[in-house]
């Protein structure tokens, strides 16, 4: 991550990837409101249960499912841009191995973040659902 991001909303989401990459999900999930609002990309099998609401949706729907299905899952290069509206976007890349098939993928992948009162209310995931799902694919 870029350093010199001082706009509270960046360091919440620079806390938040720097959380899921230690695999620390309590922390990942202390950051999200009660109520978030997270929208996995159209085309991503986990798009399944959009819009997932709250906390153990996000764990259950999202979080658990990606831990089973990968050997591993990297957030890398990260970079994080301030946007207006109470926005960041992050634009990095999914370094992950699919535990059934054994391929790889790197993916490239935006997300946008909304926040309220320090708090993630918003997730939208865009990202290359063709790499993902060919990974998947025997």
């Amino acid at each position: 991550m870029k350093p010199g991001n001082t706009n509270e909303n960046t360091v919440v989401i620079d806390s938040l990837y720097r959380s899921f990459s230690a695999g620390d999900i309590p922390a990942v999930l202390a950051l999200l409101d009660e109520k978030v609002v997270w929208m996995e990309a159209e085309g991503n099998a986990y798009a399944d249960g959009n819009p997932y609401i709250g906390h153990d949706a996000v764990l259950n729907g999202v979080f658990a499912r990606a831990g089973a299905e990968h050997e591993y899952f990297k957030l890398e290069d990260i970079e994080l841009h301030e946007m207006s509206g109470n926005k960041v976007l992050a634009t990095l890349r999914y370094d992950a191995k699919v535990k059934e098939t054994g391929k790889t993928f790197n993916a490239q992948v935006a997300h946008i973040w909304t926040l309220k009162g320090g708090k993630i209310i918003g997730f939208q995931q865009y990202v290359d659902t063709k790499k993902l799902a060919d990974a998947a694919r025997k």
